[in-house]
């Protein structure tokens, strides 16, 4: 079976975990302060704030800039639900603008339309691994004086004109197993900006600004050494990684037919958190149950736009975003992580090029 994902754990990071279990230092200790400095180097920012998810990551950046009951935040409806769960955590209703058909992540070309007087933030997504149109978005936020929070969760060491993901706005990684690096479990806040940084450690530790002493309502959110010991290692491997997941678009960009092979705009650098094709004219599921049956793992992210799920129609959001609509219904994940062998893309190839040429 050639499956969609697969996390790579290494001697190294085997070692680093025995190590922080003979060290009898098991949560919050060395080994995250070490990761939190070395993802922020990665990231190209001063401070880097370890949190125990990805949607813990959000939840917090979301809290340090002090969103809350009244408050609007825009962002796109074709994501993981926890981006727009975050926001609903924090009594702050997300608001959802349609999606750039080509990139999938949000158009930015319609954010200043949805702009109320609540809006506080807008939290574009990089979703699959490219970057959303971050020069037009901060533009928007500066003009009407709005706080950005970029869910970076599938962008681990993309680029936006040579600029890291979650070095725009105050970022968020998550670190779960399928992502391009991993600690297991985990996430990460980024941010230039040392009163955040500050508001993200003291809510991510139960509010606590130093031992005993707590400044705020705040949550278990922090990352413990054991997880931190696997990053610090998955981190070392992340260009290399990250390059093995081009190398392997490449060959699907090249050989690929019948189907809409990714876009990336002139200045980007896409990671491939998933290489996501469109499979045109209906045949979206007929094709996943054929490579399926070829042993070939696919992935639908995402088959039900967030404003159309169940707990979204029950709180009111009765929307119209035709483009992420559309997306849901036509959109498709092959495998492209760095275990794949020439063997393996091949073999994805030829089952998705004989089943388009039927």
């Amino acid at each position: 079976m050639i499956s969609i994902a697969k996390p790579l754990m290494g001697e190294e990071e085997k070692r680093a975990v025995l190590e922080v279990l003979d060290s009898g230092m098991l949560a919050h200790g060395p080994r995250v302060k070490a990761f939190e400095e070395a993802f922020a180097a990665m990231c190209g920012v001063k401070y880097a704030v370890a949190t125990s998810s990805g949607t813990t990551a959000l939840h917090t950046a979301l809290l340090a800039h002090d969103i809350g009951t009244g408050d609007e935040v825009i962002t796109t409806p074709f994501t993981f639900i926890a981006t727009a769960n975050s926001v609903l955590f924090t009594g702050a209703r997300p608001v959802f603008v349609d999606i750039d058909p080509r990139t999938f992540n949000i158009d930015a070309t319609q954010i200043e339309a949805a702009i109320t007087p609540h809006t506080k933030a807008i939290m574009p997504v990089h979703l699959f691994g490219l970057m959303a149109d971050m020069g037009a978005i901060m533009d928007i936020a500066q003009r009407h004086n709005l706080v950005v929070i970029e869910d970076a969760c599938q962008a681990h060491g993309a680029e936006y004109h040579g600029q890291k993901s979650g070095s725009f706005g105050t970022g968020t990684f998550s670190l779960y197993p399928t992502k391009n690096i991993t600690s297991a479990e985990g996430g990460m806040v980024t941010t230039n900006d040392p009163e955040i940084a500050q508001l993200s450690r003291e809510i991510h530790h139960h509010g606590m600004g130093k031992q005993y002493h707590h400044h705020r309502l705040g949550f278990n959110f922090h990352m413990t050494d054991v997880h931190a010991a696997i990053g610090i290692e998955q981190l070392k491997k992340l260009e290399r990684f990250n390059a093995a997941r081009a190398a392997n678009a490449k060959f699907y960009d090249e050989h690929l037919q019948g189907v809409v092979t990714p876009f990336v705009p002139d200045g980007y650098r896409h990671i491939y958190h998933q290489y996501t094709v469109r499979v045109p004219d209906g045949k979206r599921d007929a094709l996943r149950d054929y490579l399926k049956e070829h042993e070939i793992g696919s992935g639908v992210y995402y088959p039900l736009p967030i404003h159309k799920q169940p707990y979204y129609q029950e709180l009111g959001y009765d929307l119209t975003l035709p483009e992420a609509e559309r997306a849901a219904q036509e959109v498709l994940s092959l495998p492209v992580h760095p275990a794949l062998s020439q063997e393996d893309l091949e073999t994805v190839v030829s089952a998705i090029n004989t089943f388009m040429a039927r």
